[in-house]
């Protein structure tokens, strides 16, 4: 206890002054003195686990709520697959599906209520979504800031006179302040969504407090959603600085002493030098980033057949430590980001992406640079749409998703699945364009009844596409070269396959994913292919988009 005071007050001095680091430092370990510790909770990760990024109305029954549809679908068809559920904001909110939270600690009535997040964790662990850089300009917390009360004067980023936000790094298009009661607030993401200030002692105690309540009902992960926006200096682009990088590790600190095992996971949609900037040195900041290159590397190279792009940056994802990964996803709530390929793919590999994804149906979405011109965000459309070339058969489709998730699950670090990628779907253009919000050509609700019946439809699309994964997630989780924490090399082959070779413990998996439309023949070692369970020695035959993991004798 006394070297974790020690070392909390001295990083809450690189953030406040001496008076103030110690009244947020008496309110912190008040906090810290009275939070009850669960002796059951798990301690960390391995090859088993694979969260399920959902949000909480995304399975809809009459006379369930959709919280407990989840529930259900997921005891059916998801207790083999899925470890840990990542609820995408549950809370009450105004706009941005979810991300203009105005109660950080109310479950929305419209999903449930915390009985329901209660009866979700007796059978997974929970990634709990914390969107902690802004709120809903209709949250209480806001109104009270616009009203001047004790303690809110503030709690919110106003525009300060000779404030210089030239450099400053926009994901929106949208203006950077709006006014409110006659006060200019920064508005990174809309109208609708405030910026919260965290140099304010008072909210940066409020904020911490929403962190610690998450963890004490019992979130196993939490998500900090946009944290690269958090701290503001004039200037400067207001990403990354110090102090957020701080902030962070504050909340690890204190995350590690009361619940440990605890992930703490960042979002930062950036190019990658600047993600893995939040592993600290490996034991002090981010638990796990997001892989925000995978998903477009992984796009780009079953559109092109070419491996190179993705195959040079996997060569440079290495392990971190033993308590830091990568969070690998290839579809989520958002868009596929463009940013994270700079420098790995050129402006005419990132147009043609755009292009591909206008033709499949999806939707762009653009962003402001510092020089005022637009460019490419991100990429709206549902990532087996994405996937799918002309003149592409239904069945090598499905071949083609499979073997993307093959990818994901072969390459270091914890995967992560969308549901409507583990599930099968396909895009709602419709959605996207009766609401006027591009994302949600990705967001469509599916009704219980319809998903059960399809999932148990053998040979159905979303039957093949479940029990492909099921599969190979079931072999993945017995093998210890798939640790989170083992070692990953890559081997250039002249064959448009991307070939990993896993190591952890003394035990070793080369697998091996074909990007392209024809059949390959490898050389490989000799072992037995755990998919097939046969043996293999010499060679090995890769059909169009065929993939194989095979275990060294």
């Amino acid at each position: 206890m006394i070297n974790f005071e020690k070392q909390l007050k001295e990083q809450l001095g690189t953030l406040f002054s001496p008076q103030d680091r110690d009244w947020v430092f008496d309110q912190l370990v008040h906090s810290v003195a009275s939070f009850s510790k669960d002796e059951k909770r798990s301690a960390g990760i391995s090859e088993k686990n694979l969260y399920l990024i959902t949000y909480g109305d995304s399975i809809l029954q009459e006379g369930k709520t959709p919280l407990a549809a989840l529930s259900e679908l997921l005891k059916a068809h998801g207790k083999k697959v899925v470890t840990d559920v990542h609820l995408l904001p549950m809370f009450p909110y105004t706009s941005d599906d979810g991300f203009s939270v105005t109660d950080y600690e109310k479950i929305n009535p419209e999903l449930g209520d915390w009985e329901d997040i209660e009866n979700l964790h007796t059978d997974f662990q929970l990634m709990f979504d914390f969107v902690a850089n802004h709120m809903s300009k209709s949250s209480e917390w806001f109104q009270s800031f616009l009203a001047g009360e004790e303690g809110f004067q503030h709690a919110f980023v106003e525009r300060e006179a000779g404030f210089d936000t030239a450099n400053v790094v926009r994901p929106r298009t949208s203006p950077l302040f709006h006014t409110f009661d006659g006060k200019e607030v920064w508005t990174t993401f809309s109208e609708d969504q405030v910026d919260v200030n965290a140099k304010d002692p008072q909210m940066f105690v409020r904020l911490t407090n929403v962190l610690l309540e998450y963890l004490q009902k019992g979130a196993h992960s939490i998500r900090l959603d946009a944290i690269g926006f958090l701290w503001k200096e004039s200037g400067t682009t207001c990403m990354h600085l110090p102090e957020t990088h701080m902030v962070i590790q504050i909340w690890r600190l204190l995350a590690d002493f009361v619940a440990p095992g605890t992930q703490i996971i960042t979002e930062t949609n950036v190019p990658h030098q600047e993600n893995i900037q939040y592993f600290g040195d490996g034991h002090n900041e981010a638990n796990m980033v997001y892989q925000f290159s995978l998903p477009p590397l992984v796009l780009y190279s079953f559109t092109t057949h070419d491996v190179k792009p993705l195959q040079k940056w996997a060569k440079t994802i290495e392990a971190v430590s033993d308590e830091a990964t990568y969070f690998n996803f290839l579809a989520s709530h958002d868009g596929i980001g463009l940013r994270p390929t700079e420098g790995l793919l050129g402006d005419e590999d990132r147009q043609l992406l755009a292009q591909k994804v206008e033709e499949n149906g999806g939707f762009i979405s653009y962003k402001t640079d510092a020089d005022g011109k637009k460019s490419i965000y991100e990429l709206n459309i549902n990532y087996s749409d994405a996937l799918r070339n002309k003149g592409e058969s239904e069945e090598l489709a499905i071949q083609k998703m499979l073997a993307a998730h093959h990818i994901l699950l072969s390459f270091v670090g914890v995967p992560a699945i969308y549901y409507h990628s583990l599930y099968g779907s396909t895009g709602d253009r419709a959605g996207a364009e009766e609401s006027g919000i591009a994302r949600r050509i990705n967001r469509e609700k599916l009704p219980l009844d319809e998903l059960l019946a399809g999932l148990s439809e053998s040979g159905s699309r979303r039957n093949q596409i479940y029990s492909g994964i099921e599969k190979m997630m079931t072999i993945r989780g017995r093998e210890k070269a798939f640790s989170p924490y083992g070692k990953q090399e890559i081997s250039e082959l002249d064959q448009p396959v991307l070939a990993i070779r896993r190591e952890h413990q003394g035990e070793t998996v080369y697998g091996y994913t074909n990007v392209s439309d024809q059949s390959v023949t490898l050389d490989v070692p000799t072992g037995k292919e755990l998919i097939t369970g046969q043996s293999v020695s010499g060679s090995y035959h890769l059909p169009p988009y065929g993939f194989a993991w095979i275990k060294a004798i």
